[in-house]
């Protein structure tokens, strides 16, 4: 008798999004009903596919070899499903997106929209770590993030425009009236960063390790929204992208003028992603809004 095809795709959600409650999310079936399948697949070849420690699980050898087929398997329904909706002419599908901020995606998207309006497009956003475990997760079809993987050929990407990084100050701030800052006065204060595994982070803390100085006063807060706030509030320095730099009347900006604090955003995909119309569609209109830039 063959495998059934639910116990599979059950399987394979579970190992996708690493969890039971994501994967009966995102089949919509109930927790007991993706478990009683899993569990029956085992029991049938007497084998474990997951090793569960409390709410974590990890695939088992044979999980993981299990997995790699049927990420194959799924990605061919995929397509199958890609091709009957290309009959509509794009005019049916989906997009999922996931970007470290929504200044740069949010008009490309728009524009997308705009030239197939039945596309239903969903986007969530990240650092840089998260987005590239999206990718790789198959949780995401592109992503906007600001560095790619090095000799990883499983990647299509095209860089962006650059942009620069720019510390800025609450209204009452010494420096609030300032235009640059050198980047051994930034040393003197306390700089408000993002978690680890921000891009923005990173390349604020190789330009210090560059000039040979040391970060000795940080306050880390999770997202930029975040980081804003506590400018705002009088905490400390802040460093953010400057085409992400929200008007703000509470908040002045400054340059950095002896460090190169350069920002470079790429939008990227999965090569076997582009088999999928939607997604070639929208890695068409990027790569062409580049050329005319």
């Amino acid at each position: 008798m063959p495998i059934a095809h639910a116990h599979l795709r059950s399987f394979h959600a579970v190992a996708t999004h690493g969890s039971f409650t994501r994967a009966a999310e995102v089949l919509h079936i109930s927790q007991p009903t993706l478990s009683g399948q899993v569990k029956e697949l085992e029991e049938r070849y007497g084998i474990k596919l997951f090793i569960r420690h409390g709410r974590h699980i990890e695939l088992t050898d044979i999980g993981r070899s299990a997995y790699g087929i049927t990420h194959h398997l799924f990605r061919h329904e995929e397509e199958v499903e890609q091709l009957f909706q290309s009959a509509h002419a794009l005019t049916t599908g989906k997009l999922l997106v996931a970007a470290d901020s929504p200044y740069i995606v949010t008009p490309l998207l728009a524009q997308f929209q705009r030239l197939y309006p039945g596309i239903q497009i969903s986007i969530r956003y990240g650092n840089s770590e998260q987005l590239m475990s999206w990718l790789e997760s198959r949780l995401c079809d592109v992503a906007f993030l600001p560095n790619i993987p090095q000799a990883d050929d499983r990647f299509i990407s095209i860089p962006l425009e650059p942009d620069t990084l720019v510390v800025f100050v609450n209204q009452d701030h010494v420096w609030a009236e300032r235009r640059s800052i050198t980047i051994e006065e930034l040393l003197e204060q306390r700089i408000i960063l993002r978690e680890k595994g921000s891009r923005t982070r990173s390349i604020f803390e190789e330009a210090v390790a560059e000039a040979g100085g040391q970060l000795q006063d940080v306050m880390e807060i999770t997202g930029r929204e975040g980081v804003r706030e506590a400018v705002a509030a009088g905490f400390g320095v802040g460093i953010v992208a400057e085409n992400e730099l929200v008007a703000d009347s509470r908040l002045r900006s400054l340059r950095v003028s002896n460090a190169e604090l350069i920002h470079e955003e790429y939008f990227i995909c999965l090569k076997e992603r582009r088999s999928q119309r939607v997604t070639d569609a929208f890695l068409k209109m990027v790569y062409s809004n580049q050329k005319t830039n």
